[in-house]
């Protein structure tokens, strides 16, 4: 319902108003685009990648777009009545960015860690902020609108016109299996697709809030750019997130069964099978790869690599394709020492920061949700649209990352599914404690009364 008030602003503070409606308008779609899209573009995998770390190596201009766009959107969220929740719960989030600090400090590669810290913090400020400058869910919807579209205009875009940095090939350094699978201005078709089953979960949004036929073209743009992908696991889990997603709303208590406990079934038996030869067994006879496409090896060197420092981690960028990591000697052992990261977000957190760091994330990452969700059901209330777009980011990124590494990501390229993420985790939490109004009447309409 639309709020009393807004019915006796002044004129003049009515203007006012739209004024920073209208930059923080131009402020979502910025950083939305930057986040999703960079600066840079497109990618050349025939060119055989540097075995050192890397974190950005981006000019000078991008490196300040980074800083001044997520700043920018908290200078403006501030200036809304919202700004008191702004990075909440701050304790947990206090503790979990403190210890990665602690980590990168006494890293092998602090000066790399602490770059990517910085950056993946941004995204972190950056997620929270952008959901403090929609005026309403329908302004949310438009706004998220031009993003998703423009997303995926150039990944076709690509195809059409750039197939040879849009569609993976036989001269492909890395993966030349891949040759004819679509990644559009992606790094790799896993990116794509992951960012695809993302872009058809807000198609689906804005067909229920603003508009059937801008919502139906992203969702139709979506999943046929998806099934060109090859991905198998993303295109499979997109209709299932939609029915897990609404069993999660339904039935209450299922909710942890369907969430933190099947993440966990999913990683005993993924992670699992790679260092148990009887869980490799089970899953084999269930007719599934037990090595998930050669992740096996790179979970093996992982859990190696973690015995050593299991509290500490070694920090993030200082881990896979490090100096040591490349010229160790363990290259004669396996040749998962090419991977460039584990495969599986949680076993990458504790590569990154250890036990500690874990702990802290599932925390954040589980626990936190669960019970704002909890608390939505308790006081009788239902998702709203806007909660259930959050409700599905997060259960296809707590799933999908058990397959790959996407959480407290800093490179361009990978960081749309981290960004998505904490802004569903922040979205969450707004859901269960904010009141939702209808937008405002624009300016002029309001002149017109008086």
């Amino acid at each position: 319902m639309r709020s009393p008030a807004a019915a006796a602003i002044p004129i003049q503070e009515t203007t006012r108003a739209d004024y920073r409606g209208v930059i923080g308008s131009l402020l979502f779609i910025a950083l939305f685009l930057f986040v999703a899209i960079s600066l840079n573009p497109f990618y050349d995998l025939t060119v055989l990648s540097s075995a050192s770390i890397t974190t950005d190596n981006s000019n000078k201009f991008n490196q300040l777009l980074f800083i001044l766009l997520p700043f920018g959107a908290l200078g403006c969220g501030l200036a809304t009545p919202m700004r008191g929740t702004f990075l909440q719960p701050r304790w947990l989030l206090s503790l979990l960015f403190l210890w990665l600090v602690f980590v990168s400090l006494v890293s092998n590669h602090s000066f790399n860690s602490l770059k990517a810290l910085f950056v993946t913090s941004l995204i972190v400020l950056g997620a929270n902020a952008i959901l403090l400058l929609p005026r309403s869910e329908k302004h949310f919807a438009k706004l998220l609108a031009v993003g998703t579209l423009a997303c995926i205009g150039l990944a076709y875009y690509g195809i059409k016109f750039l197939p040879f940095y849009s569609i993976h090939s036989a001269a492909d350094v890395a993966e030349p299996m891949h040759a004819g699978l679509w990644r559009g201005y992606f790094p790799h078709k896993n990116n794509a697709a992951a960012a695809m089953v993302l872009f058809s979960f807000c198609g689906i949004f804005i067909f229920r809030t603003w508009s059937r036929i801008v919502g139906l073209v992203i969702l139709a743009s979506a999943t046929f750019f998806l099934m060109h992908t090859g991905g198998k696991t993303a295109s499979a889990m997109l209709p299932a997130i939609i029915l897990v997603g609404w069993v999660f709303e339904k039935i209450p208590f299922l909710r942890m069964p369907l969430s933190f406990l099947g993440v966990a079934a999913l990683n005993l038996f993924a992670v699992g099978s790679s260092l148990n030869p009887s869980l490799s067994e089970i899953v084999t006879n269930m007719g599934i790869d037990a090595t998930f496409t050669n992740r096996s090896d790179i979970w093996k060197l992982a859990f190696n690599a973690i015995s050593e420092f299991p509290m500490t981690g070694f920090g993030l960028k200082s881990f896979w394709r490090t100096t040591e990591m490349v010229y160790g000697g363990q290259g004669l052992e396996t040749w998962a020492i090419q991977a460039s990261h584990a495969h599986n977000s949680y076993v990458e957190i504790l590569l990154i920061g250890g036990i500690p760091a874990l702990v802290l994330s599932l925390i954040w990452f589980f626990a936190v949700p669960l019970r704002s969700f909890a608390k939505i059901t308790r006081e009788g209330r239902k998702l709203t649209h806007t909660g259930r777009l959050f409700l599905r980011i997060w259960l296809y990124m707590i799933f999908t990352v058990c397959l790959e590494s996407l959480f407290y990501e800093s490179s361009a390229g990978y960081i749309i599914g981290w960004f998505l993420f904490c802004m569903a985790l922040f979205g969450i939490r707004y859901e269960a404690n904010a009141a939702h109004m209808e937008e405002p009447a624009s300016p002029k309409r309001e002149i017109a009364r008086a």
